[in-house]
C-alpha cells in the first residue's frame, strides 16, 4: 500500500501520477537534436518502464534504434487536463525522464496485445502498421499540480494504483456540470460567501473527494480557486459514491429512496 503521510486527506503523489498516466489524453515524448512527437500510447509497466507508440518513421524511432542497447536519453511530459472546459484546463503535469529503447519486432504484437488485455487503447491497432512501441526505462518522475511539485520514486510508482474513478471520472464530472448544476449547488452551499461568489465548476474526483474549480468573473486565471470537498470517508464503490455525495448533499435518504421502507 502506498505511504500516506499523517493528516493527508487525498490522493498522494504515486497515486496522483498512476491517475494521470491512465487517463492523461495528451503526451509529448522529447529527445536533444529532435522535434518533440505525440505518443497514442503511454503505459506503466508495473517495474519501472513506460511503453509508449510512436510513429514508425518519427526521429525518435530512428535514434533509440540506433542507440540500440545504450539507450537514448528522453523526457516524456504527460498533461492531465479538466474534464470540462475551464479558463485553464491543466489540472497537472507530469514528466519523466530515462533512457529510451527499441521493443524487438518480433515482440510488439504480444507486447500491444499485454497492454490491450488491462488498458485497451484502439491505437494499439496501428502497432506494426504504421506505428511502434519503445520502452522508456524511468530514471526520475516529477509531478506539477495545485499542491506544488513533487519528485516520485519508481519503487512508490509501483507500488500506488491509479484511483478506482478515474476512468469514469471524465464521463461522470461532464454529466454533473451539464445536467445536475442543482447537485452542486446543494454541495457547495456551506461553503465560504467569498467561494460561492464566482462560478463553480467540478475540476476532479478521486475516493477522497471532488474537486472543484472556482472561476471569479473579470479575473485572471491566477485568482481562479481550486477547493477540495472530502468525504465523509474513502470510497471505492459505485454505491459508496453515491451514498458519500448523499452525505455531501445532506440528503436524508443515505441509501436512496428505498430507506424510506426500512
Amino acid at each position: 500500500m502506498a505511504h500516506r503521510s499523517p493528516g493527508q486527506y487525498g490522493p498522494n503523489a504515486a497515486e496522483r501520477v498512476r491517475s494521470a498516466f491512465s487517463r492523461a489524453r495528451t503526451a509529448v515524448l522529447a529527445l536533444d537534436g529532435t522535434d518533440p512527437v505525440a505518443t497514442s500510447v503511454h503505459h506503466f509497466d508495473g517495474i519501472g518502464g513506460m511503453i509508449i507508440a510512436v510513429p514508425e518513421d518519427c526521429a525518435a524511432t530512428a535514434l533509440t534504434w540506433q542507440a540500440c542497447t545504450a539507450g537514448m536519453p528522453a523526457v516524456l511530459e504527460l498533461t492531465d487536463e479538466a474534464p470540462v472546459e475551464l479558463r485553464e484546463p491543466v489540472r497537472a503535469l507530469v514528466w519523466i525522464r530515462g533512457q529510451l529503447f527499441p521493443i524487438d519486432p518480433d515482440a510488439l504484437a504480444a507486447t500491444a496485445a499485454r497492454i490491450a488485455a488491462t488498458s485497451p487503447h484502439v491505437e494499439l491497432l496501428d502497432v506494426g502498421h504504421g506505428m511502434t512501441l519503445l520502452r522508456l526505462e524511468m530514471t526520475s518522475t516529477v509531478v506539477a499540480d495545485h499542491t506544488g511539485a513533487e519528485a516520485v520514486p519508481v519503487d512508490a510508482l509501483a507500488a500506488a494504483e491509479p484511483d478506482p474513478f478515474c476512468y469514469v471520472e471524465t464521463c461522470w464530472l461532464r454529466h454533473l456540470d451539464s445536467d445536475h448544476t442543482d447537485m452542486l449547488a446543494m454541495i457547495t452551499r456551506k461553503l465560504p460567501a467569498s467561494a460561492r461568489a464566482g462560478t463553480i465548476r467540478p475540476l476532479g474526483l478521486d475516493r477522497y473527494g471532488l474537486r472543484l474549480r472556482v472561476e471569479h468573473s473579470g479575473a485572471s486565471d491566477n485568482a481562479d480557486q481550486d477547493i477540495r470537498i472530502a468525504f465523509p470517508a474513502p470510497v471505492s464503490t459505485p454505491d459508496q459514491l453515491s451514498q458519500a455525495l448523499r452525505i455531501l448533499m445532506g440528503c436524508p435518504f443515505l441509501n436512496g429512496m428505498r430507506a424510506r421502507g426500512q
